[in-house]
């Protein structure tokens, strides 16, 4: 059997930085065979300079919004960013538009693939990402969102979703699962039916992007009235549930539902310790996407502090200049020198396989393992710059 041989000056492992001096042996394919000392490793290693770690895990993006890159302005907010998208969506669902909304998928795959990125927790509200992804270039688990905050909408919305889940089912057993949008864009009885239906699904939903759903959670008040007025809707029936976002959500499941809860800009103490009874959430980083719609990010401090598992996404090109996890984990580094690199590394690679439920195959460099591997090169010692760059090796 053929072997590849890596050695750089650093060599993280997915949960830890390997020996000094260590060498990766994988197969011709990429499998991983084992991690052994220069002294053992023969003939034929490929030296590098730089860092080699496993393929990232994108953990949360939109990549059926890709045709929207560009055309949503920065700094909007989040209210005036989702009518926006909303907007636009419905126009480029028209005769005619079909071929520019597959291109901009197949480009935006691209752009994940040549950014290091091996597997892809994917919002689908269509189908218009499944041919992209039949060849199975990346790894996708693909979330079918719904929404629909009418009630007596709730079974149409659900019935709708379920049919689109149905076909990715169909191409993809097993990794597919039935999401919330939103807190504030989902009723009761659509939330009853996502979780009736989760069957311990892995679900994801977007949770606490800004102080302004806390208060239209608690209180039916604040800016959230002004985007249903913008779509015409009456939600003068919702007075608030008196309680915070996340509580509000997580009233709906039982504390063994794997979730990952994406954004949480406005989550504070107070959330962490509601939460602290569920057993299985992922908390979802997005720092890029959350400068391009409000301006600020979450406290990754609290985060960690409170010992929450963090996980790292891209979100969408409507919401980013690119698909690039290593461009999320130069933001957080920045605006958090305290993360070293290798905890942000944790979050971009076993974390990320382990939230996404694919750990059997991706995230470290275990024996036995296809979880690609990639070369980091411009850091200054152990840490990223602003011209640190990703080069996919396997």
């Amino acid at each position: 059997m053929t072997y590849r041989k890596f050695k750089a000056d650093y060599l993280y492992l997915g949960d830890r930085m390997a020996q000094p001096d260590s060498v990766l042996i994988t197969t011709a394919q990429g499998r991983v065979r084992e991690v052994v000392p220069a002294g053992e490793a023969g003939e034929g290693v490929e030296g590098h300079r730089g860092l080699l770690c496993p393929g990232f895990i994108n953990c949360h993006c939109h990549l059926e919004l890709s045709h929207l890159r560009g055309l949503i302005p920065e700094g909007t907010g989040l209210v005036d960013f989702l009518s926006m998208v909303i907007r636009r969506r419905g126009q480029d669902r028209g005769a005619g538009q079909q071929d520019k909304v597959r291109e901009a998928i197949a480009a935006g795959e691209r752009e994940m693939l040549d950014n290091g990125i091996v597997a892809v927790g994917d919002i689908c509200n269509t189908a218009d990402t499944l041919d992209q992804k039949r060849p199975g270039r990346l790894a996708y688990r693909n979330y079918i969102e719904t929404m629909g905050f009418i009630e007596r909408s709730a079974a149409d919305r659900f019935g709708a979703s379920r049919a689109v889940f149905q076909e990715f089912e169909a191409a993809f057993p097993g990794s597919n699962s039935i999401v919330p949008h939103a807190p504030y864009s989902v009723s009761a009885a659509l939330f009853r039916l996502i979780a009736g239906f989760a069957g311990g699904r892995l679900l994801t939903i977007h949770s606490q992007e800004t102080e302004a759903e806390n208060e239209w959670m608690m209180a039916g008040t604040g800016e959230f009235r002004r985007l249903y007025e913008l779509l015409g809707l009456d939600v003068s029936f919702f007075h608030g549930t008196g309680k915070r976002s996340l509580e509000s959500v997580l009233a709906y499941f039982c504390p063994e539902q794997p979730m990952i809860l994406v954004h949480n800009v406005a989550t504070g103490e107070p959330d962490l310790e509601k939460a602290g009874q569920w057993t299985n959430l992922y908390f979802c980083l997005c720092p890029n996407a959350n400068r391009y719609i409000g301006g600020k990010l979450p406290d990754a401090g609290l985060l960690v502090g409170q010992g929450c598992r963090l996980v790292v996404g891209t979100d969408s090109l409507a919401s980013n200049r690119g698909l690039s996890i290593l461009a999320e984990l130069w933001t957080l580094q920045q605006a958090y020198p305290e993360l070293d690199t290798v905890r942000l590394l944790e979050w971009a690679t076993s974390a990320g396989a382990a939230a996404l439920q694919i750990d059997e195959v991706f995230g470290s460099f275990e024996p036995g393992r296809t979880p690609g591997v990639l070369l980091l090169e411009g850091l200054e010692g152990d840490r990223l710059t602003a011209g640190t760059s990703v080069t996919r090796l396997v």
